[in-house]
């Protein structure tokens, strides 16, 4: 069976004004952005966006104005996981109501649960919607997600479609991609130095980070290996490899992602951590590799760097 979902999602970030508040001006900017670069959808308020940083009422703003952004040129999934299931069923409850194509939904995080836990957690909240809904595994940041827990949930709950693996463990690809040959639902990886093997396992699409700031590179890479040019599929992941090392790695990953953004003309407000001495330097070093990076590629840069330190 054809899976409900596939191709490039980029995750998006979420701007902040001066107060750390949501900055809906260069929000609408970012979808426009990546919309017109080629993706098939956006994800909000995962963790490229630091979701843990923003209430259930702004989140569930941002999901309605994604919606009317994107206004029918791509697919918007939103991401719902809170601490709790209290806050994480009302942001459920609101952001299927947006008129979002999914939900996306993490494990709760701070807190360490059993398996079975996260099952009921799981189920509690699809109950609760009508709309698609695919788990997240994200262990860096949550509770860790098995493979047969995932397996499980998603042979037994109607209404979720799939799942988003940001685990970084290879050895996954192969056992989700062949766990079941009739499978209905997708799979997307959420971890951009696995996209190419991921493809290659039989996996449908990746929701990416780096697509919210070069967009162009993930949706190469996508469509050299979709359409069977295999030796430019290596060679666009061997770029992709490269900017990874440059801008993502020794940063945050959305600090990396809103660094690129500033390279592509788009400022996203301050971090949520006062930058030390250290990190301004490295940060500077960063954009200048980026930028050299950049221009070698023929990849435009608008050069705002105005990141508040």
């Amino acid at each position: 069976m054809k899976p409900p979902l596939s191709g490039v999602f980029a995750a998006l970030c979420t701007p902040i004004d001066a107060l750390g508040r949501p900055d809906l001006v260069a929000f609408d900017r970012i979808v426009d952005f990546v919309t017109e670069r080629g993706i098939e959808g956006v994800v909000i308020g995962g963790g490229t966006a630091e979701y843990p940083h923003f209430s259930v009422d702004e989140r569930a703003s941002l999901a309605v104005r994604a919606v009317q952004r994107m206004a029918g040129r791509g697919r918007v999934i939103v991401c719902v996981g809170t601490a709790s299931i209290f806050s994480t069923l009302r942001l459920a409850r609101e952001a299927s109501e947006s008129g979002c194509d999914a939900l996306l939904l993490p494990m709760p995080y701070f807190f360490r649960y059993s398996q079975d836990d996260l099952i009921s957690y799981c189920e509690t909240v699809c109950r609760a919607v009508s709309s698609p809904v695919l788990l997240y595994n994200l262990p860096s940041f949550t509770n860790p997600l098995e493979v047969s827990t995932a397996l499980q949930l998603l042979g037994n709950v109607p209404n979720l479609v799939g799942l988003k693996d940001s685990s970084g463990q290879e050895e996954n690809l192969k056992a989700l991609a062949t766990a079941d040959k009739q499978r209905s639902f997708s799979l997307f990886v959420g971890d951009d130095d696995l996209l190419l093997s991921a493809l290659r396992a039989g996996w449908d699409g990746v929701v990416s980070g780096i697509a919210c700031f070069a967009p162009e590179l993930i949706v190469a890479v996508y469509r050299s290996c979709r359409e069977g040019h295999a030796d430019q599929a290596t060679a666009n992941q061997a770029s992709l490899d490269e900017l990874i090392q440059r801008v993502i790695a020794g940063l945050p990953i959305p600090w990396g992602v809103r660094l690129g953004l500033a390279a592509r003309g788009i400022a996203s407000g301050a971090m949520h951590l006062p930058l030390s001495p250290a990190r301004v330097k490295q940060m500077e070093e960063i954009g200048i590799s980026f930028g050299d990076w950049a221009a070698v590629r023929g990849l435009k840069l608008d050069r705002v760097w105005n990141i508040a330190y």
